[in-house]
């Protein structure tokens, strides 16, 4: 962010605000206060011997670590004072290999715990801040993640803070994600080269000698997650070679290289079995997170649950008799589970779910597929109410390298309550749906994309429950530039309303706020801005401010760090300048996404009343 642009929390307008309809109340069994209600369980970690699980709970505005048993039980919590981070940027708690240390990061460094209970002690005190900490075999040794030469590198302390050995000090790429090998002598990692931002390798350090190679990579092409065998003979991994990104082996001495699944959609969340026979993983169908297991010898894929929601990070008991997992979908908030192997039963260990919500018959979505400008089909999520108002919303994911999938995502639901009919398209661009759609927005932001949300726009006013007049267009972070992009690009006028929440309208300017890594995410798209600057320039609605004829809502906190606040205050200065109706909101201290219960609280109301206000009569 730009340090001589000071900005405040503040609210702004320029037109009649959005006031509360009197004539309007909330649907039967809903208030506001419900959806902040639930607390998120996520990013589980089973302990080596299996009998517990330390995972991350965000509740009383803090993301703080618990630990319960795995056969279910009462949590214990590890940490008072780890502060709210958004579930999708988090780390995951580490366990020493004897079960007695926990590992995380607090306060921007890593942490060490005992896991039977004490303070939390600060370990990477040697550099200004330290993440993503792995342990050693050895229970001793501990890798971190710091950064030097404006690069992300590995160093090797151990759990006393031991002044640290460098593994990596190379400032032409990123080092990502470091395994260790089952003996300790070899580090597997992933290294993102800054002169080809689409190509990940997968490459081998051994520790002894220092010495380091590429095992797998080329150019334009990733290969992410590199997972030791329990025996250390084979690296799984996943590759977009086959144009999906599906499961992969390699020896660590780079020979052997396979293909092991071939399923034509995504997998990720790779976990080996104890005796080294199989992979737990998830597959991606259209969104819909298929919890499966692999047999790495054959590589036939058994599905373990297919339901239509999302599952993530199986984990193994050490003796392959069970499998715990987190589950969520549309209906059902993230919870933990575990899965008996030998029968195949599954047994809730969480329950985060409201009685309140749940007693509302939560809707699940369908899939609909529409065409776009160009002919391209484009999938889409569409919630239809039991009783329509005639009023719809279009809600593009953030990202764009994201999809939306059946996930937990409430407020959608309270809109349905209300009656408005949301369709929630994965526009190109968006992953889950092989390498070429994945591509098609490259060098083309607020294009084609914006393209495929005005279709979808299209798509609604062709329903026969929907006023044409009354469609709105609603997302947050690059969901929140499309509804910039297609409030500035739209000769037809097809929304009758936007909101932007912490979206961006600059992508110049943005670019140079932002953090590193998302300087180097933009550059991803659509290259450096000094080679492309025609490129971000036509990305960037605020130079068509002038086509904006619909009120738009705009909400941003000020701690962001990703699409930096200023790219809100920017937008709103041109629509100001050109005499457009808008509402702004700032929140101080909120970081990207809105975490906090009253800031929650706060922009919901904010967007009810403003949709209400534009779209019901």
């Amino acid at each position: 962010m730009h340090p001589d642009i000071p900005l405040t929390e503040k609210y702004e307008r320029t037109g009649w605000p959005s006031l509360a309809r009197p004539d309007l109340k909330p649907p039967p069994g809903w208030n506001l206060s419900l959806l902040a209600g639930v607390n998120r369980i996520r990013n589980h970690r089973l302990s080596p011997d299996g009998a517990r699980i330390a995972f991350i709970w965000d509740k009383n505005d803090l993301s703080d670590i618990y630990l319960m048993p795995s056969a279910g039980g009462w949590p214990a919590r590890i940490c008072t004072e780890r502060g709210l981070t958004a579930y999708w940027d988090d780390e995951t708690p580490q366990w020493s290999p004897n079960g007695a240390w926990l590992a995380f990061t607090l306060h921007g460094h890593v942490h060490v715990t005992p896991a039977q209970g004490g303070l939390p002690r600060k370990i990477s005190d040697f550099g200004e801040a330290a993440g993503s900490p792995v342990w050693l075999p050895d229970g001793r040794g501990l890798i971190v993640s710091v950064e030097r030469h404006d690069a992300d590198q590995l160093l090797l302390s151990d759990r006393d803070g031991a002044w640290p050995r460098p593994l990596t000090d190379d400032p032409t790429g990123d080092h990502w994600d470091a395994q260790p090998s089952p003996t300790g002598r070899f580090l597997a990692y992933d290294f993102r080269p800054f002169d080809d931002l689409n190509r990940r390798d997968v490459r081998l350090i051994d520790l002894e000698s220092g010495q380091e190679r590429t095992l797998v990579g080329q150019a334009g092409e990733r290969n992410i997650a590199p997972r030791w065998s329990p025996d250390g003979r084979l690296l799984a991994f996943t590759s977009e070679r086959s144009g999906f990104n599906e499961i992969w082996l390699v020896q660590p001495d780079g020979e052997g290289l396979r293909q092991l699944t071939r399923v034509g959609h995504d997998c990720a969340d790779l976990a080996w079995s104890p005796d080294g026979t199989r992979l737990a993983c998830t597959v991606n169908r259209a969104g819909a997170f298929e919890l499966a297991l692999v047999s790495v010898n054959s590589g036939q894929v058994e599905t373990l649950r297919s339901e239509q929601g999302y599952h993530a990070r199986p984990q193994w008991s050490p003796d392959g008799a069970f499998i715990t997992f987190e589950y969520e979908n549309p209906t059902q908030p993230p919870d933990l589970y575990r899965l008996e192997t030998a029968t195949g039963s599954v047994t809730q260990l969480t329950f985060s779910h409201l009685p309140a919500l749940a007693a509302n018959g939560l809707v699940m979505p369908e899939q609909v597929s529409y065409r776009s400008y160009d002919g391209l089909e484009i999938p889409a999520f569409l919630f239809r109410p039991a009783r329509p108002n005639r009023a719809a919303v279009l809600y593009p994911h953030g990202g764009p390298s994201s999809q939306y999938v059946y996930e937990w995502d409430i407020f959608p639901q309270y809109l349905v309550a209300k009656g408005y009919t949301l369709l929630a398209p994965n526009y190109r661009g968006s992953t889950g749906y092989g390498l070429a759609f994945e591509h098609a927005n490259y060098g083309d932001w607020g294009g084609g994309d914006s393209q495929d949300c005005l279709h979808g726009a299209r798509l609604l006013a062709g329903l026969p429950e929907i006023d044409p007049g009354r469609i709105a267009i609603f997302g947050g972070s690059y969901g929140g530039y499309m509804t910039a992009c297609c409030l500035s690009h739209d000769p037809d006028y097809l929304f009758a309303c936007g909101v932007s929440k912490y979206g961006d309208a600059n992508l110049i300017s943005s670019w140079a706020q932002c953090n590193r890594h998302l300087r180097l995410y933009s550059q991803v798209f659509l290259g450096h801005p000094a080679l492309h600057r025609g490129v971000y320039r036509a990305g960037s609605p605020i130079f068509e401010v002038e086509n904006v004829q619909k009120p738009v809502l705009i909400l941003h906190g000020l701690e962001d760090d990703v699409v930096p606040p200023e790219a809100s205050e920017e937008w709103v200065e041109a629509l100001r300048r050109a005499g457009k109706t808008f509402e702004y909101k700032t929140y101080a201290g909120e970081p990207h996404g809105f975490l906090m219960r009253r800031t929650q609280l706060d922009a919901y109301a904010r967007i009810e009343r403003f949709l209400d206000w534009h779209l019901l009569p």
